[in-house]
């Protein structure tokens, strides 16, 4: 069967396209240009003079190297709180989806209200709480709260109730394998994509994070990479300001390199992830 195309989608995908490249562009050329050219040129044009490298250079160690800190903090944040968070989403989506109880409907009704609120009304009273534990101002005032994470937990759930078959879990228990070695011996191989998914979704929202860690930290070397470079870009203003936007540029670009680099790498396993449930 022919498909006809129409001209209005094509029409508002080549402006969504726009919309994605455009500011990318920008960024990449950008990164190549001095403080100068930055903001005498054309935003969508080569400067004067080609400083990408030397950008990069400046990048790393203006201020004794602290974006290398601001990097590592990041990782550990993405690392302990993602990571984690995927191991909580995925065992209790798996409980969840294969394990009968009370409460079950009640979990689903309390889980499907804490995706609907948004991670920055809970801030606050996050940032209050911990404050009364003596938490803040450590890296578990960022890694905590991002071990939660609803849509997770609820994306693992709806996943696992296909993707392990209970006649295959019924076989296990009649060979004699308990819960526990059936989860990790035949269930987790089942969930890899679910799991890969559930673990890029974590991941983007945890390196993305930026209200949190901004009311959470005041030190600047507990800060993440989207802290450290608004402080970067904050220099600009006030007496005795030193703008330094080609190295707050250069830092965006290389802050955006782990993700595209993770997301290539893994995208075999989250696209089957993603389209899993589509024919069923």
């Amino acid at each position: 069967m022919r498909v006809k195309r129409s001209k209005v989608l094509t029409g508002v995908m080549v402006l969504y396209l726009l919309y994605t490249i455009v500011p990318l562009a920008w960024l990449l050329l950008s990164a190549t240009k001095t403080q100068d050219d930055l903001l005498s040129t054309p935003g969508l044009w080569f400067g004067k003079s080609f400083a990408f490298f030397s950008n990069i250079t400046d990048t790393l160690t203006y201020n004794d190297g602290i974006f290398l800190r601001w990097l590592g903090n990041t990782v550990l944040y993405v690392v302990v709180g993602a990571g984690g968070a995927t191991l909580l989403a995925t065992a209790a989506g798996y409980g969840l989806a294969k394990y009968k109880f009370a409460g079950r409907r009640a979990v689903f009704a309390v889980l499907l209200g804490a995706v609907a609120v948004p991670g920055t009304a809970l801030a606050v009273p996050t940032f209050l709480m911990f404050s009364n534990l003596g938490l803040t101002n450590t890296v578990w005032a960022i890694i905590i709260p991002s071990l939660v994470s609803p849509f997770g937990l609820y994306l693992m759930w709806v996943y696992s109730t296909d993707a392990v078959p209970p006649e295959l879990l019924e076989a296990a228990r009649i060979d004699g394998a308990g819960e526990v070695r059936t989860f990790f011996t035949v269930s987790l191989r089942l969930l890899a994509p679910g799991i890969v998914t559930t673990l890029l979704f974590a991941m983007v929202s945890t390196w993305n994070n930026y209200f949190l860690p901004l009311i959470m930290l005041s030190k600047p070397n507990l800060y993440p990479l989207t802290v450290g470079l608004t402080q970067w870009s904050n220099q600009a203003t006030g007496v005795g300001a030193r703008p330094i936007y080609n190295l707050v540029i250069t830092g965006s670009l290389l802050t955006i390199v782990p993700l595209v680099i993770a997301f290539l790498l893994l995208q075999r396993f989250w696209q089957s992830g993603l389209s899993a449930g589509s024919v069923k």
